[in-house]
């Protein structure tokens, strides 16, 4: 799958507002959308009339890519959506939240979702006892994730782990950070996705 390698504070910018891909640093004044508060590029400072076209674009994009998913991703997820019952744009989110690497980071055992994602790449966690290295694996409820036993002893874990300490969890998921496990309840409604996206215009415009 190809992947984004330019600096991903560009992002931000680009959408107008913060994706939270940096992890700490989105927290802090060394931040790319506090200190640059414009579109990246020559033009990024002009002022621009967005159509209803550009906006359901961009609404689109900043979803993709606060998540982290690929653009053929994006759009199996919506046609995923659009095959369930109820509200396609609320059920195209339920299944980003579902994704094993989004729920590792909902957990605080990830800076962001792209550390999330690396660490579960690389083997890091296991979902009912067996291990999974898979990012988009959509999760059930009742599925529990638990950091490998061999994992709980690096130090990389540990400092995520310190990190993200404090961080709330959503009332759709519960944790116990003693025995570093956690469970997917169940999917959450969209009044418990803190989410900034206008899920409907993401619907026009594969609608169109």
């Amino acid at each position: 799958m190809a992947r984004y390698t330019d600096a991903v504070c560009k992002l931000c910018r680009r959408e107008g507002q913060k994706l939270f891909l940096k992890g700490e640093r989105c927290y802090s004044n060394k931040c790319g959308v506090v200190k640059r508060s414009y579109a990246p590029g020559q033009h990024g400072q002009g002022r621009k009339k967005v159509s209803e076209y550009g906006l359901q674009l961009r609404t689109k994009q900043r979803a993709r890519r606060y998540y982290g998913v690929s653009e053929k991703q994006f759009h199996h997820y919506f046609e995923m959506a659009e095959r369930k019952q109820g509200v396609t744009g609320e059920n195209l989110l339920r299944l980003l939240e579902s994704r094993l690497d989004n729920v590792v980071y909902r957990f605080g055992w990830g800076s962001s979702r792209a550390e999330a994602r690396q660490l579960v790449v690389h083997g890091h966690f296991n979902v009912n006892g067996k291990k999974v290295n898979i990012p988009s694996y959509i999760l059930k409820p009742g599925d529990v994730i638990a950091i490998r036993e061999k994992s709980r002893e690096s130090n990389k874990i540990k400092l995520v782990l310190e990190n993200n300490a404090s961080r709330p969890i959503p009332k759709w998921l519960d944790v116990n950070r003693q025995t570093l496990e956690g469970k997917f309840v169940e999917s959450p409604n969209r009044e418990e996705i803190d989410v900034p996206i206008e899920e409907h215009l993401i619907v026009e415009f594969y609608s169109k």
